[in-house]
């Protein structure tokens, strides 16, 4: 069997005792090696360069710099996924604007450490899967192309995105509660109720505070599609369509639940379902 390579890993955090309780949690997952430590963002980006880590355990609230300003200063190339670690519970939602693939709030609880390195696990794999998958189609290509010419990892062949870091979770919060993360995967679907949001899931429902228009343009990922004025649904979980009058449609969920696909989107989402 093939070992699989730990995920070299920085912790970036202004408080020393802070940086030490985090490693010492951290030696209880062998899939995590410490390479480095960083007090500021100063450092952090000193180290980035260096080393070249695969993960970054992130504090937001720095002196001068915050965990977003390093964010911010990292290149394309210098993209490794960032779990965000805080006292504060206010900045979840922007760092999971700016794509961040966790957010554990101090003291860190191992059970919450153990989800986040697994779902940085999964995340990486899949990045190394496509990076092996683009270098071959490239190499395949220029070979094609000029069969006398070099490897094809010499040269610039695709345009990195703006952000690297995948954001998978809905953040919902209403200034009362505590604020909750909920897995788009888990989502089934959505509806509105003027500017309420009832977000379902297999287990539970869950209300926040949003606009549907705004919440499909801005956060929901492309799996998500909208059949009727104040609903969007989950591919994902559609069993069947069953046609009604009008051009209308039932959409049949996996756990038994049918909801109305109006008119004016069922074509779309025939289009959607059909491929």
């Amino acid at each position: 069997m093939t070992s699989v390579r730990p995920l070299n890993t920085l912790i970036v955090d202004d408080e020393p005792a802070a940086i030490e309780g985090l490693r010492l949690r951290l030696e209880a997952f062998p899939q995590i090696q410490v390479i480095a430590e960083a007090n500021s963002v100063a450092e952090a980006i000193r180290a980035i360069n260096t080393q070249m880590p695969d993960l970054i355990f992130l504090d937001i609230e720095m002196p001068e710099q915050s965990g977003f300003d390093l964010i911010r200063q990292l290149q394309p190339e210098q993209c490794p996924a960032i779990v965000f670690v805080t006292a504060f519970h206010q900045h979840a939602v922007k760092a999971f604007e700016v794509r961040a693939l966790d957010y554990l709030l101090k003291p860190v609880k191992r059970e919450r450490l153990a989800e986040a390195i697994a779902r940085v696990s999964e995340v990486t794999a899949i990045r190394a899967g496509k990076a092996q998958l683009l270098a071959a189609v490239a190499e395949l290509s220029t070979e094609e192309q000029n069969p006398s010419s070099g490897s094809a990892a010499d040269k610039t062949t695709a345009a990195e995105p703006q952000y690297c870091i995948e954001s998978q979770k809905l953040v919902i919060q209403d200034g009362r509660n505590p604020i909750q993360l909920i897995p788009y995967q888990d989502i089934i679907w959505i509806d509105a109720a003027g500017d309420y949001m009832c977000v379902h899931t297999q287990a539970e429902t869950h209300v926040m505070r949003a606009r549907l228009k705004s919440l499909i343009d801005e956060r929901l990922p492309d799996v998500f599609v909208r059949i009727h004025k104040s609903t969007v649904v989950n591919l994902t979980y559609i069993e069947s369509l069953q046609p009604l009058s009008n051009s209308e449609y039932k959409a049949i969920l996996l756990n038994g639940k049918s909801l109305k696909v109006s008119r004016t989107y069922a074509k779309a989402l025939r289009q959607r379902l059909l491929g």
